[in-house]
């Protein structure tokens, strides 16, 4: 995996936002462009999540979705989280055209997830938050918070744990039992600073 470049970044913020208006006025996922950088057509996992602008922590996420495991090229991945994010997302209704200019965009490139292995009570000790996201397993639950959500809420290590297990729809001690699969990742971040605005990468500390 590259590290990802800012020009990369902001490239990729910016096809979001192209993405979902397309979607949104022609209902057509658009192509790739041509002046796509090579690397962009790697396989990564991302993520793409719309915030709305000035708007209480609390109240501001409008739709968050993607593909943890690299699925898709990163350019096409990024196309489609996207378009899901903004009419997929179960927990919010489609975005409608009007909305698009009190809306941040937000990409999370992510790193390949890696199993947290050994004694479930030692988990808190092997993650990091302020670096790594995580996904929790557990028969046909699953459930995945990206880095930037503890830093946000201002969890430590076990609460992050928690809120990933109740993400999963799990009781928020389950990742205290050995059935139940914890899985890390890094992610690069970029966002607008405001709707249609600069884009730059977030920092997690």
């Amino acid at each position: 995996m590259y590290k990802i470049r800012d020009e990369w970044g902001e490239f990729l913020v910016r096809l979001s936002r192209k993405a979902i208006e397309e979607y949104l006025k022609n209902r057509r996922e658009i192509d790739p462009p041509k002046e796509t950088p090579n690397e962009l057509w790697e396989k990564m996992g991302v993520f793409v999540t719309l915030n709305r602008y000035n708007a209480p922590k609390q109240m501001a996420l409008r739709g968050c979705i993607g593909f943890p495991m690299p699925t898709y090229p990163l350019v096409k991945a990024t196309i489609k989280a996207a378009i899901y994010a903004a009419v997929d997302d179960p927990r919010f209704p489609p975005v409608r055209e009007g909305e698009l200019n009190n809306l941040v965009i937000e990409v999370s490139v992510l790193t390949p997830p890696e199993p947290i292995e050994g004694p479930p009570e030692e988990r808190p000790k092997m993650i990091k938050v302020g670096r790594d996201g995580l996904i929790i397993e557990k028969g046909i639950y699953s459930g995945l918070l990206l880095p930037q959500v503890p830093i946000e809420w201002g969890w430590d290590e076990e609460e992050f744990l928690a809120q990933t297990c109740w993400k999963a729809g799990l009781p928020p001690d389950c990742w205290l039992e050995k059935s139940t699969k914890v899985y890390k990742f890094t992610a690069e971040i970029f966002e607008e600073e405001k709707p249609r605005g600069p884009v730059r990468r977030k920092p997690l500390v």
